[in-house]
C-alpha cells in the first residue's frame, strides 16, 4: 500500500499541475472560437497533428529507453543520460534543419501557399521539444515531480500569455479599443490576416524561453556518443518509435485526416476545413480525461521500471490498474453528464454544439488509452518492445479505416469512434499477449463491469435533458451519486484500507 501511496502522491503532483496548466490553456478554446474563423481552427488542427506526428520521430522512443537502461541494467544513469541526450540532440537538430529548408515545398504540398514560415516555425518547435524531452524525463526518473510540474506550468503560462497578447490585446490595440498610445508600435508588426500563425509563434517563444531553465535544473549535460551504450538503447527504442507513430495516428493524426475524409457539404453550414476546426476544438472537451492519463503516465512509467525487480510487482501492477479504472470511470461520468454546460461555457460561436455527442465516446477512448498504458508495462520490462509496434500498428490501421469509412456516414461521431475502436482493440491485444509472456492477476471481470456501467451512465446522462436546468442538475447529480455509491459498495473494504494507509504520515 505504501508503494501505491507513493505513486498516488506523484500522480497527484503531475495531475494538479497538468489540470491547472491545461485549465489555463483550456481558456484558449473560447479565445480561439471567439476571435478566429473556423477555417483557421482547421489549419491549427492539421498543423498540430503534423507536429505531434513528427515529434515522435524527433525523440524516437529514447525517453522510455532512458528509463529502462537507467534502472535494472547495471549502468550509471548519468552516463545513460549524457549519451541519450547527445543522440537526441544530433537527430533533432538534423531533422529540424531539413524540415526548415524544405518549408516552402511543404507549404505548397499542404495547400498553405505563402505560409512557408508556419513550417519553419514548426521545425523550430520540434527541435526545441526534442532538446527538452530527455531533461524532463530525467526529472521524472529522479522523482523531482514538483520541479517538473513547475516548469511545465511556466511553459503553459508563457504560451497562453503570448496567445492573449497576439490574438486579443494586439487586435484591440490596432482596432483602437485600448491602449491607443501603443498603436504606432503594434501596428508595425501586427498582421490581421494571421490566426494559426500567432498560435505557432506563441508556442515557439514559450519553448525558447523555458529551455535554458530546464537544462539548468535537470543537471549538467556533456556530449557523449558511446556505441556500447547507444546501440542496445537504439534496438530497444526502435519498436517504440513505430509504436509512437502509430499511437499519434490513433490520437492526433486522425484530427488532421478528418477534414479530408468528410464529404463536401456534409454539414451545410460548414466547409470541410471548418468542420475539421469544430472537430479539433470539440476534441478538447475530453481534455480532463487526457490530463489524468498524461499525469498517470508521467508518474507510472519510471515507477513501474523501478518496481520491476520486486517479486510482488505483478500484484502491485494489478492493484494500480484496478484503482486507476475506478478513478477514471468516476471522472468520466462527472464530465459526461455536465458536457452541455461545459460546452456552453467554452464555445463562443455557433456551430460547435453539433459535435458534442462525440465527447462521451472520446472520454471512453482516452480511458482505454490509460488502460493500455497500464497493460503495456509487460513488454517494456521484458524487453519485448517489438510487440508495441505490432499492437499500435493494428490500432493505427483501425483508426484510418474507421475515419475513412464512418466519417463520410456519421461525421463527428465517426471520427470519435476511430479513437474508441482503435484503443479498444489495442487494449485487447495487449492484454491477451501480455498474459502469455508476463501474467498479471488483473481483476478483469470487475474492471470490465466498471467500464461498461460507467460508459452507459455517461452517455445516458449526457442525453438526458428535461428542458429544466434545475431538474437536469438534480438528475445528473443523482447519476454521479449512483455510480459513486456503487463504487463504495463494491470496494468498501479496500477503500477503508486505502484511506487508512494514505492518512498515515
Amino acid at each position: 500500500m505504501g508503494l501505491i501511496k507513493k505513486l498516488a502522491g506523484q500522480s497527484a503532483i503531475y495531475g494538479i499541475s497538468s489540470i491547472l496548466g491545461k485549465s489555463i490553456n483550456f481558456l484558449l478554446v473560447p479565445l480561439y472560437t471567439g476571435y478566429l474563423p473556423k477555417e483557421e481552427l482547421g489549419s491549427f488542427t492539421m498543423l498540430y497533428a503534423m507536429i505531434a506526428f513528427l515529434n515522435v520521430i524527433f525523440t524516437f522512443g529514447m525517453e522510455t529507453s532512458y528509463f529502462r537502461f537507467s534502472t535494472g541494467k547495471g549502468l550509471d544513469p548519468k552516463v545513460v543520460f549524457q549519451n541519450a541526450q547527445s543522440l537526441v540532440a544530433v537527430v533533432g537538430l538534423s531533422l529540424g534543419i531539413i524540415l526548415f529548408l524544405f518549408a516552402e515545398n511543404l507549404s505548397l504540398l499542404f495547400d498553405y501557399q505563402g505560409k512557408s514560415h508556419l513550417f519553419q516555425w514548426a521545425a523550430m518547435i520540434l527541435t526545441i521539444d526534442a532538446l527538452m524531452a530527455l531533461p524532463f524525463a530525467r526529472l521524472r526518473l529522479d522523482g523531482r515531480s514538483l520541479t517538473f510540474a513547475l516548469l511545465k506550468l511556466l511553459n503553459i503560462f508563457l504560451n497562453v500569455g503570448f496567445n492573449v497578447l497576439f490574438i486579443v490585446v494586439a487586435y484591440h490595440i490596432v482596432e483602437g479599443d485600448i491602449l491607443q498610445i501603443l498603436y504606432p508600435f503594434v501596428s508595425q508588426w501586427y498582421n490581421p490576416d494571421w490566426g494559426v500563425d500567432y498560435i505557432l509563434l506563441a508556442n515557439l517563444l514559450a519553448n525558447l524561453l523555458i529551455l535554458p531553465f530546464l537544462w539548468k535544473l535537470a543537471g549538467q549535460w556533456e556530449f557523449q556518443l558511446k556505441r556500447t551504450i547507444l546501440l542496445p538503447m537504439w534496438k530497444y527504442a526502435l519498436p517504440l518509435l513505430f509504436m509512437g507513430l502509430a499511437g499519434v495516428t490513433n490520437d492526433v493524426f486522425s484530427r488532421g485526416l478528418f477534414e479530408y475524409a468528410l464529404p463536401d457539404g456534409f454539414y451545410p453550414e460548414l466547409t470541410s476545413r471548418e468542420a475539421g476546426g469544430v472537430f479539433g476544438a470539440t476534441f478538447r472537451l475530453a481534455i480532463l480525461m487526457s490530463l489524468i492519463i498524461q499525469a498517470f503516465k508521467y508518474a507510472a512509467e519510471p515507477f513501474f521500471f523501478q518496481q520491476s525487480e520486486n517479486k510482488n510487482s505483478p500484484l502491485l501492477f494489478a492493484r494500480v490498474m484496478h484503482w486507476f479504472i475506478i478513478f477514471c470511470t468516476f471522472l468520466m461520468v462527472v464530465v459526461a453528464v455536465n458536457l452541455k454546460l461545459i460546452g456552453a461555457l467554452f464555445f463562443q460561436a455557433d456551430g460547435y454544439t453539433a459535435a458534442l455527442p462525440m465527447v462521451p465516446i472520446l472520454l471512453m477512448g482516452y480511458l482505454l488509452l490509460g488502460v493500455y498504458y497500464n497493460l503495456s508495462i509487460w513488454f517494456k520490462i521484458t524487453d519485448q518492445t517489438r510487440y508495441s509496434f505490432y499492437i499500435t500498428l493494428v490500432g493505427a490501421f483501425i483508426t484510418v479505416v474507421i475515419i475513412l469509412t464512418l466519417v463520410p456516414i456519421w461525421g463527428f461521431i465517426g471520427g470519435a469512434l476511430s479513437t474508441l475502436g482503435s484503443y479498444l482493440v489495442m487494449v485487447l491485444l495487449c492484454y491477451f499477449i501480455g498474459q502469455k509472456y508476463y501474467p498479471i492477476p488483473y481483476q478483469t471481470k470487475k474492471d470490465i463491469g466498471y467500464l461498461i456501467i460507467a460508459f452507459l451512465l455517461s452517455y445516458g446522462g449526457f442525453l438526458l435533458d428535461t428542458g429544466s436546468l434545475a431538474i437536469n442538475f438534480i438528475l445528473h447529480t443523482s447519476i454521479i451519486l449512483l455510480y459513486g455509491g456503487l463504487i463504495f459498495l463494491m470496494e468498501k473494504k479496500e477503500l477503508y484500507s486505502l484511506l487508512k494507509s494514505l492518512s498515515k504520515k
